[in-house]
Order: C-alpha cells, then sequence, then structure tokens
C-alpha cells in the first residue's frame, strides 16, 4: 500500500509491538501482518488478528492521543466496564483513542455491544490523529 495522503488514497498505520507481549499476542492470531488501521476513501477499518472493527468516516467525532497504560488494561483486546470502549493494545506506552458519533461492532462476535470508542496502539498515533482530522 502506498503512503500517499491524498484524500482518496488509503493510508495504513501499523500496531506498535512491544516485544515483552509480542509472543502473547500471536498466539491470539495479532502479529504485524494481521493487524493495521486502514484509512480509506470513506472509511475507517481497524483490525487485529480475528477482530475488526469498520466505520464510516463520517461517524468518527475526534480522536486524542493517550497514554501510559496499565498493560492489564491494554495489551490484547479489552472493553471498558465503565463506558464500553474498546481497546486493541500492542504495548503501553501510548495509542490514540478515537470517538464514534454512534457507537461501533467489534468486540464480540455477535455486535450485539457496541462501542462509543476504539483506543489503538499504532505506531505513529499523531499522524493517524492528523488524518482523522482531516477528514471531521
Amino acid at each position: 500500500m502506498t503512503e500517499d495522503t491524498g484524500a482518496g488514497t488509503p493510508r495504513r498505520y501499523t500496531f506498535d509491538f512491544d516485544p515483552r507481549f509480542a509472543p502473547l499476542l500471536s498466539v491470539m492470531g495479532v502479529r504485524p501482518e494481521t493487524a493495521g488501521v486502514l484509512v480509506g476513501p470513506g472509511t475507517l477499518r481497524v483490525r487485529f488478528g480475528p477482530w475488526v472493527a469498520e466505520t464510516p468516516l463520517a461517524n468518527v467525532a475526534g480522536a486524542e492521543t493517550t497514554g501510559p497504560y496499565s498493560p492489564l488494561r491494554v495489551i490484547g483486546v479489552h472493553v471498558s466496564l465503565a463506558d464500553r470502549g474498546l481497546t486493541f493494545g500492542t504495548n503501553a506506552r501510548r495509542g490514540l483513542c478515537v470517538r464514534f458519533h454512534e457507537p461501533i461492532r467489534g468486540g464480540e462476535p455477535s455486535g450485539l455491544l457496541r462501542h462509543p470508542g476504539l483506543t489503538v496502539t499504532v505506531d505513529d498515533p499523531e499522524a493517524l490523529a492528523d488524518r482523522l482530522s482531516q477528514r471531521l
């Protein structure tokens, strides 16, 4: 995939894997080749091993960089009991919390649980935030 930032050109953002947690994530099916964030024409799509969250870019209400986190609360797939926010985490250093106008599916296969936000621990959360802000 190209790194072009043109309006209609998809852009992929990779997850920032902490080597300490990579073996555990690999067992879950989450590896660099199976995890990434794609911002394409009109769509935000996040793949985290077998988990996928997808929504129209028009549904993105905002994004902010966050962290550091507790590894127990971020590594892997987590759903916050407080606000139902979803986390796809590969490191405890930093990430990007994306908020949605309408909650999205992605944490469990039935889609009954909807998430008002999604935190992703990508390599360059600032660049992803900038890209998403261009679409708001």
